[in-house]
């Protein structure tokens, strides 16, 4: 039987999330939620999931817009069971394309109504990402920042035809004008690509889906208000010198303070525990090397009694008891006894009283360093920010 994922007030990655209606005094039509999941027979894989829409589309339409798609794209992967996450991505941003357009229809003033989404989906420490238009997702390891997701703009697809240089980007009178957003007539394609790696072709891009985070590793989604007034560079000094909710407030700050022309949203997701090629916790290093000095000393023994046995059989040789002195006018001659010490040979198998000990420290240290594993990657975080979104559209 599948089991859908069941909605936590806990996410296993501490979070932090901030919007702003920006220095404009236009309405804040960007949106996002993050939602923390649980699944798995026994409620306990953790699944996080980060949704941010920039609404556009004329007056109160796009905030409208961006909410319909942060609501319905985390409605159905709630209703989900988690499995297949790039099928459940696309058939969720569909979903939410086909409804925006639907309400445009039904409404005059909605009418072009559309958002631009950015989603990010944590199966464990396993990071499935998509986006359309150009809200972005980035990751910052280890000093340096790559952006994951591809702008579906004018200006971007310029620049992969070679038409523009980027010293030519900034005052374009096109900087703005996106080529793919949710609410479109025909649904839009979302796009998997995972960009780790400028050199990397689409086919690499899209197999890097699923990558696994490391720790310290920062996955960073924002709208476009930040990342017009905000360059990477300057956004990978801001994080790597705080913590998450400062970093997230002095981001916003930032553009704020360089004119804040636009919505800013930011959603800061900050990888802990243990990751699939970081060292092992010193807890677990400790027990590791505890067990492997008792299997030292142990064979040490277990080599000690096989070499002692081994001894005292070469040392046993068969002997003849002397026959007793008997006097010589004795009427009848005693019997001659002999005795015959017979060594046993060496087993060819160990005893099992000698395999057990192996066995049974090799079992507990094994369970030992699975239960701890388990404790420091269930270190979960309270989530302490809000949706910012109306409760999920029901059919």
């Amino acid at each position: 039987m599948m089991i859908n994922m069941i909605r936590v007030e806990k996410s296993h990655f501490p979070v932090a999330a901030r919007t702003h209606a920006g220095m404009s005094g236009k309405n804040n039509e960007d949106r996002f939620a993050v939602t923390a999941f649980s699944t798995g027979k026994d409620k306990s894989a953790p699944v996080l999931l980060a949704v941010l829409a920039d609404g556009i589309g004329g007056h109160r339409a796009g905030e409208v817009a961006a909410e319909i798609a942060v609501n319905r794209i985390t409605q159905t992967v709630a209703d989900s069971n988690g499995q297949n996450p790039i099928s459940l991505i696309e058939g969720a941003i569909q979903l939410a394309s086909q409804e925006i357009f639907q309400a445009a229809e039904e409404d005059v003033e909605r009418k072009g109504m559309g958002a631009t989404c950015a989603v990010a989906l944590l199966t464990g420490n396993q990071l499935y990402m998509a986006s359309v238009g150009d809200s972005r997702v980035y990751l910052l390891r280890e000093g340096k920042i790559y952006q994951l997701s591809n702008d579906h703009t004018w200006i971007q697809e310029a620049l992969d035809l070679g038409l523009l240089e980027p010293e030519q980007v900034v005052g374009h009178p096109n900087a703005h004008v996106i080529r793919r957003f949710l609410g479109s007539a025909r649904p839009p394609e979302v796009d998997f690509r995972l960009r780790f790696n400028e050199q990397e072709n689409d086919r690499q891009s899209l197999a890097n889906q699923g990558m696994r985070l490391q720790r310290g590793d920062l996955l960073l989604l924002c709208s476009d208000g930040l990342t017009d007034l905000v360059k990477d560079a300057e956004i990978l000094e801001i994080c790597s010198q705080q913590a998450i909710e400062p970093a997230a407030d002095a981001l916003v700050d930032l553009a704020n303070t360089r004119g804040g022309h636009d919505n800013i949203t930011v959603i800061l997701v900050q990888v802990s525990g243990p990751a699939a090629d970081s060292k092992p916790p010193a807890k677990i290093k400790t027990w590791v090397g505890i067990t492997c000095l008792s299997l030292v000393i142990l064979a040490a023994l277990v080599a000690g009694i096989w070499l002692g046995w081994n001894w005292l059989r070469q040392g046993i040789q068969p002997t003849q008891t002397p026959s007793p002195q008997v006097p010589l006018d004795a009427s009848a001659q005693p019997d001659v006894f002999e005795t015959v010490v017979t060594p046993q040979p060496i087993p060819t198998n160990p005893s099992p009283l000698l395999e057990t000990p192996v066995q049974s420290t090799l079992e507990s240290s094994i369970a030992t360093i699975e239960a701890l594993s388990t404790d420091v990657l269930d270190g979960a975080t309270l989530t302490p920010w809000p949706t910012n979104t109306l409760p999920p559209v029901t059919q």
